[in-house]
């Protein structure tokens, strides 16, 4: 065995034993006799070790907001002066800047929270309010006259400048409970029901159509009682039809819907929901959780941490991808919960082309061509119904009743409808009959840790989640093939499907509605978001979990923040799934808050006349993308009318306009190349420009496209000849935000300066070499 496995299977060990810790200290894991004994030792020491190391990570104090203090004069009236004399302002000012100075003054008060930032705040704050106020304190007055009489030391002010610090940073006398609330090392412990019972977790592991779902699902057709949770409401809808259709009554449960198939509204005993709304407190035969390998997912892990955790279920059927075994047998640990594996293999096979599409004229029956924007499904759309084609257009913000629609179209062998064109939205939750699947391009839009958009080339696991699509078993294609529209994209996509996806190591958590509440009580002037931005900078994790990004709860406590609502209420407003991109959906959300705030219920009358029902067919683009707003702001609606029910009383009128405006949607996409030549008549197709610009100049300018895109990852790329680039590409990336003409233009001129020197650096390498330069540049070393 290498010496590196060792390390790797130690490092494994001396985790499992910090998780476990927590299960045998609180007395809730069975510990063996014998050798477990010391093993227990150890995990106590580590995990004390843990809990000291991460008890004394300094908050971050910049999160840390001063308190306006609210002064009334009259109460400590005159007797200040009475008592000694007034007290000179200049005096004071001295006094004061004397004090700030002393070392010994900054040193104590860091002792006691206050580092550099806050003693400095603190001060300020302290000497204007010693300054300007009329009358002060009585034994503060003192205190200050005896230090200008001389009577007095000058480090007598501290105890009065921390009462003060204390005041306006009112988090420093709660630090140790703040602290305790916002402990999230052992979230096993927050489900008490669930760790009362031995459940039996059996991991279902493989790829996209291995039918490892199914047997899932088989297990929880023939329980008594059972929940599906799923990460999409396609998905619950289907396993929810599923069930019903195989005798077994089953409920559906999204965050926008409730349907009970009792005609009383008594809960059956199978529920499909989607993963955010299933209960932890329900008890069941059997669980099935639905695409484990999202517990890792930057903003919804937490949802499957608390599922994994907390679902009260005899037997816990989850499915995923092979690279989440390790990760869920290593949770369980803390649970004291094994887990049994069942391994299933892809049950038609698919193959990467040796050739990309190239041209749109070269598309053929059963076709899907991936894009990861918008602009590009118009513009392909409309470049192949220009040919006598037509095409199903399927993308994440259309209502999921349109999606199903030209799911069907697509799969309806009878339909003249042969070619799909969709975003990565098809990776998950639809049927499709796809015989090949084309990668328009390898990069999509995301956003990074701090806010920002930036351009990144797909994953392993994304690409082969949305390249499994192709040759489904269920579907006519009992073959798939997987491609790319660029000839330059193919080794890459060969390159990135080569690798293994790689281990999952983390999963999310977030703050519940309850720690908020606590955290609160103790700031009770702190506005939602800089709660948050506290317990988040004060949270403590194992070295299994992270804490899920808070940048979108924190934009809509934000938008809200003026608006006067109890804190439970504002909390639940702002998880609110809203698209914040939409600026319609935004302003709804808004109004919505205020109606709310003056206990004036929503009524059907008055969401019609918000968003100017009945709305008219689109006429172009701009319309359709209004449309697909008003449609999330009545999932708004009906999501509030679940949580708020007195103040959104009008549940099924709002859910009737909704169908029928899904019907006016799903007419607009039917004729969305009549909309998209009604909004740019001049749009032309890149494929064909390039094919153009080959013929007139000889030289390979398709690889301008993944050129500048590699370029906005700060990468090198392959340069197109003589510094060309594809002028639509480069309008769509001016049109979409993510390049500036001023930096479109410094651009070009930095690529032309340095093509001489490219070409001598790289000028004996093949283009295939180049790619592999980048993917493995250890073999160029």
């Amino acid at each position: 065995m290498s010496v590196n496995r060792c390390v790797h299977l130690f490092s494994r060990l001396q985790r499992h034993i910090n998780t476990r810790t927590s299960r045998i200290t609180s007395g809730g894991c069975r510990v063996a006799s014998g050798s477990s004994l010391l093993h227990k030792q150890q995990a106590v020491s580590s995990r004390n070790v843990s809990s000291n190391s991460s008890s004394s990570k300094p908050p971050d104090t910049s999160l840390f907001v001063p308190v306006s203090l609210k002064t009334d004069p009259a109460v400590h009236g005159t007797v200040g002066a009475e008592l000694t004399q007034p007290l000179d302002k200049n005096e004071l000012l001295k006094i004061l800047n004397r004090f700030y100075k002393k070392k010994e003054m900054q040193k104590l008060a860091a002792d006691h929270g206050l580092d550099a930032r806050l003693f400095h705040q603190a001060f300020i704050s302290f000497r204007k309010y010693v300054l300007e106020m009329t009358s002060l304190p009585a034994d503060l007055h003192i205190i200050l006259s005896d230090i200008c009489c001389g009577a007095g030391h000058i480090d007598d002010v501290y105890p009065y400048f921390m009462r003060h610090a204390k005041q306006i940073f009112p988090m420093l006398d709660c630090m140790d409970d703040l602290r305790k609330i916002s402990d999230l090392r052992v979230p096993a412990d927050w489900y008490p029901e669930a760790r009362a019972i031995q459940r039996k977790v059996i991991f279902h592991a493989g790829p996209t159509n291995s039918g490892k779902t199914y047997h899932a699902i088989q297990r929880y057709l023939a329980a008594k009682s059972g929940v599906y949770c799923g990460p999409l409401k396609l998905l619950a809808h289907e396993i929810f039809e599923k069930s019903n259709n195989a005798g077994v009554p089953c409920d559906l449960v999204t965050g926008e819907e409730r349907t009970f198939v009792d005609s009383e509204g008594r809960a059956a005993g199978h529920v499909a929901c989607t993963i955010e709304m299933c209960s932890v407190n329900t008890p069941y035969e059997v669980a099935v959780i639905d695409e484990i390998q999202m517990i890792r997912d930057p903003s919804r892990g937490w949802a499957w941490t608390r599922a994994l955790l907390g679902l009260c279920a005899e037997e816990i059927h989850v499915c995923g991808e092979p690279a989440a075994i390790d990760f869920i047998r290593e949770l369980m640990y803390s649970t004291g919960e094994e887990v049994e594996v069942h391994t299933y293999q892809r049950l038609t096979p698919f193959s990467i082309l040796d050739h990309a599409v190239e041209s749109l004229d070269n598309l053929r029956p059963g076709d899907c061509i991936v894009c990861f924007s918008k602009n590009d499904i118009y513009s392909i759309s409309r470049q192949i119904e220009a040919r006598g084609l037509e095409c199903a257009v399927i993308y994440g913000s259309l209502p999921p009743g349109t999606k199903l629609s030209q799911a069907k179209k697509f799969n309806n062998p009878d339909d003249p409808c042969k070619i799909l064109v969709a975003t990565d939205a098809i990776g998950m939750g639809l049927n499709l009959s796809i015989k090949r699947i084309i990668f328009n391009s390898l990069v999509k839009p995301n956003i990074n840790e701090k806010g920002e958009k930036q351009m990144e080339t797909i994953s392993t696991s994304q690409a082969l989640q949305i390249a499994g699509r192709a040759g489904r078993f269920s579907s006519k294609f009992k073959e798939g093939e997987v491609t790319t529209m660029h000839r330059d994209d193919l080794p890459v996509l060969k390159e990135i499907l080569s690798h293994t996806v790689d281990p999952i190591e983390t999963a999310g958590l977030h703050p519940t509605a309850e720690q908020i509440e606590m955290f609160a009580y103790h700031l009770p002037d702190a506005t939602l978001s800089n709660l948050l931005d506290i317990f988040v900078s004060l949270s403590q994790v194992d070295g299994l979990y992270f804490v899920c990004n808070i940048d979108d709860f924190k934009f809509l406590a934000d938008m809200i923040q003026h608006i006067p609502l109890n804190l439970r209420s504002r909390y639940v407003f702002c998880t609110a799934p809203i698209n914040k991109k939409q600026p319609f959906v935004c302003t709804s959300f808004l109004k919505f808050a205020r109606q709310f705030s003056r206990d004036e219920p929503l009524t059907f009358d008055w969401v019609c006349r918000h968003v100017s029902w009945p709305l008219a067919p689109p006429k172009n683009i701009k319309d359709l993308v209004h449309l697909e707003a008003v449609h999330d702001v009545l999932d708004l609606y009906l999501w509030l009318s679940y949580r708020f029910m007195d103040m959104f009383p009008d549940t099924a009128f709002v859910r009737q306009i909704q169908r029928e405006l899904d019907d006016i949607i799903q007419q607009g996409v039917r004729n969305i190349t009549r909309l998209i030549r009604a909004t740019d008549p001049n749009i032309t197709d890149p494929l064909q420009t390039q094919s153009n610009r080959r013929s007139q100049t000889g030289s390979n300018i398709g690889a301008a496209s993944s050129s500048v895109l590699t370029k906005t990852r700060g990468q090198r790329g392959q340069r197109a000849s003589g510094g060309v680039m594809d002028s639509s590409l480069a309008s769509r990336l001016v049109r979409d935000g993510l390049l500036t003409p001023d930096l479109l233009q410094q651009l070009q001129k930095e690529w032309s300066k340095d093509q001489k020197q490219e070409n001598a650096s790289e000028g004996t390498f093949s283009s295939a070499e180049r790619i592999t330069m980048k993917w493995h540049p250890q073999l160029y070393k």
